[in-house]
């Protein structure tokens, strides 16, 4: 310990479930693997739920995805210039916003031989990546005149920097972008991908999708909700990771320290409420392993503080002792935290849960 219990059949029937809903419209899904470093077991899960695409935005998680033997198509979100060779070689696919960038990627695909596939990702409101929809004609010509470049589709990226929603407003948009494109370059785009985990309340009331047919989905099939409000989505499971750590101190204190009042160790100068003698425990978990405002302890359980290597909680009712385990569950941060500490071991298990309400 600490260690991360990731239960893999949940995220299986996660992915099952959602390529199911989202296919019923004839939307795919790319199962985003970013938020746990790409790890095999997790990966394999989502393809035997029926996601037709692996999607990471590094590409040493892609590497070490083929390297494991994972078999699909591979998409890289975020497409660094600098590696531009090792991008042809391992991705199938590829975002895109700068020319630069695609010239350098026609200028590897040459070499090596082969054609690279790209999506040229739009802004429609969130101001995270995105040529101007003003702009998308003259980029689009640009890309099509690049050798051993295959231009085949575009997308747009929402509710991530400035928490724009999708809607049916930008999703038309993005719908008469791709009939702009195909109409005066005559190609035919096949994939035009509408978002991500945050596109379901617009599938669930939408009546009309227009040309959206695919979804970069990551929090909706490893934790089961949306991401506009964070609300379970109706019979996924929303536990399928947790978050383990071992007592390492356990004592009755006083609520409030002693002397005079200083700093803390990350210069924050901390206040305290008088709750008198309190039963406290501390876990060997700290800032250095994970995002403590992304655990969620049991009820009985409450999180006082935390220094790079320790939580202190007050536990309460809770006769915790020496050796003991706290499980805590996360939310989409902690995952990312979490799977990336060097020092919190990664557990899969069969572990079955009932599925969120």
């Amino acid at each position: 310990m600490p260690r991360i219990e990731i239960a893999l059949p949940q995220i299986r029937d996660n992915a099952r479930m959602l390529s199911e809903l989202y296919g019923q419209k004839g939307i795919s899904l790319m199962g985003v693997s970013k938020a746990v470093l790409g790890e095999p077991p997790v990966v394999e899960a989502m393809i035997q739920g029926g996601v037709k695409f692996i999607a990471d935005s590094r590409i040493e998680n892609i590497q070490r995805m083929k390297t494991a033997g994972i078999s699909t198509q591979f998409v890289l979100l975020r497409t660094p210039l600098s590696q531009a060779e090792s991008i042809v070689k391992n991705a199938d696919i590829s975002l895109n916003t700068e020319i630069e960038t695609l010239k350098e990627l026609s200028h590897y695909a040459k070499i090596q031989n082969k054609n690279h596939r790209v999506i040229i990702m739009v802004e429609l409101g969130d101001l995270r990546e995105g040529v101007l929809p003003c702009e998308l004609s003259d980029f689009a010509k640009k890309t099509l005149a690049l050798p051993h470049i295959e231009l085949i589709g575009i997308g747009c990226n929402l509710a991530c920097h400035g928490g724009a929603k999708p809607d049916e407003t930008n999703m038309h948009q993005l719908s008469k972008l791709a009939d702009v494109l195909e109409k005066k370059f005559q190609i035919r785009l096949e994939i035009i991908s509408g978002g991500n985990s945050a596109n379901y309340e617009w599938y669930s009331s939408a009546r009309d999708i227009g040309r959206i047919n695919n979804l970069r989905l990551g929090e909706s099939i490893l934790l089961g909700r949306e991401t506009t409000n964070r609300k379970a989505i109706p019979g996924l499971h929303t536990r399928a990771f947790q978050l383990i750590a071992e007592v390492i101190e356990s004592k009755n204190k006083t609520s409030l320290p002693s002397g005079e009042i200083c700093q803390d160790a990350f210069g924050n100068t901390p206040s305290f409420q008088d709750r008198g003698m309190r039963q406290r425990a501390i876990i060997a978990l700290g800032r250095q392993d994970v995002q403590i405002s992304s655990l969620k302890p049991d009820s009985s359980l409450e999180i006082l503080g935390s220094s790079s290597d320790h939580i202190i909680l007050d536990s309460k009712n809770q006769n915790l002792k020496v050796g003991d385990e706290v499980r805590f569950d996360l939310d989409y941060s902690g995952i990312l935290s979490a799977m990336t500490s060097p020092f919190i071991r990664k557990q899969f298990t069969d572990r079955r849960s009932r599925a969120a309400a």
